[in-house]
């Protein structure tokens, strides 16, 4: 029988899956508690559940052909998980203002989730999407 930090590990790499890689509004509603707070949405924007979906959902994925999710390693400890993990994808379209390049596209990502009744109820996370941001520009200059 799966211990508690292993059943929270498999809801993380489901909401991965499902939600971030596939876009899964069933699964997203399912997964994310009503009062979810994502500790590191920037400053003004919303820090609650459509806050999140509206990342993945409306400037993600237009922006990440075939965009994946490749989880590295997690860590799990009571109620909370932490992830390593990178999603790919092709940049076919506008990337938080950035025209396409059709240049492959890799963001590495840390993130802890605690959970709460097997759904997220809070989230911090660093990533390296500023950096990727600043080599797609460069590129763009330099064609």
């Amino acid at each position: 029988m799966p211990t508690h930090s292993q059943l929270n590990k498999q809801i993380v790499r489901r909401f991965n899956q499902e939600v971030i890689a596939e876009g899964n509004l069933a699964s997203f509603q399912e997964l994310m508690d009503e009062q979810f707070i994502n500790h590191s949405a920037p400053p003004g924007a919303d820090n609650g559940p459509q806050g999140m979906i509206h990342t993945f959902n409306h400037i993600l994925r237009p922006a990440l052909a075939d965009m994946k999710v490749i989880i590295h390693k997690q860590v799990a400890e009571d109620d909370l998980v932490t992830t390593r993990k990178t999603i790919t994808g092709t940049h076919t379209g506008t990337l938080m203002g950035i025209p396409p390049t059709d240049r492959p596209v890799s963001i590495d990502v840390i993130d802890i989730v605690r959970l709460r009744n097997g759904k997220y109820i809070e989230h911090w996370g660093i990533n390296t999407l500023p950096v990727v941001l600043q080599q797609l520009a460069k590129k763009l200059s330099e064609l």
